[in-house]
């Protein structure tokens, strides 16, 4: 398969899993009282710092088509975030550092679905550069400020087998986090 049209699925995957960077998942103020809070009918915990829905309720979340990731609509999404990633987002990324933000999404397809199973980990480094500018450990940069530290799955829709785009090493959010 062209390198180039897996890279753009590729970022696709990535855009859909992980554009609340820049589409807040809501601030801090927005998050329901008590221990572990509630998810709301699309799927959110915001005092947990979790999602648990489809990629169609995510879509709607943020207000658009809940097709709008295409074939992968239709599957079981699992996103987890730190208290800094909210902060992030809060501040619009604009008081760094942001050492402990990271954000963590699951894609499964497998039952229902588009038949893809995807990992994302993405945490904040400061500057990188360029969407998918390699890293030294083996990760990519993302959004100019964030490194995908792993990028990997199965994707019948992309190739056959198991494909990894990023692997860094280490392959953790760091200590404390």
């Amino acid at each position: 398969m062209n390198k180039k049209l897996v890279m753009v699925v590729v970022g696709v995957l990535i855009i859909a899993g992980g554009i609340v960077v820049f589409n807040n998942y809501g601030s801090s103020s927005d998050q329901t009282a008590g221990a572990g809070g509630a998810f709301d009918a699309l799927g959110y915990n915001r005092t947990a710092r979790i999602f648990n829905g489809t990629g169609a309720t995510w879509c709607e979340s943020k207000g658009l088509p809940s097709d709008c990731v295409g074939i992968y609509s239709p599957d079981k999404l699992i996103m987890k975030w730190t208290e800094d990633w909210d902060r992030g987002n809060d501040e619009n990324w604009a008081n760094p550092p942001y050492d402990s933000a990271w954000i963590d999404n699951e894609w499964n397809g497998k039952k229902d679905g588009s038949g893809s199973v995807w990992h994302y980990k993405i945490k904040w480094v400061g500057p990188c550069g360029a969407d998918y500018t390699p890293l030294p450990d083996g990760g990519y940069c993302i959004w100019g400020q964030f490194e995908t530290i792993m990028d990997q799955g199965v994707d019948p829709n992309v190739g056959p087998g198991h494909l990894w785009y990023a692997h860094a090493l280490p392959n953790g959010y760091g200590t404390g986090q």
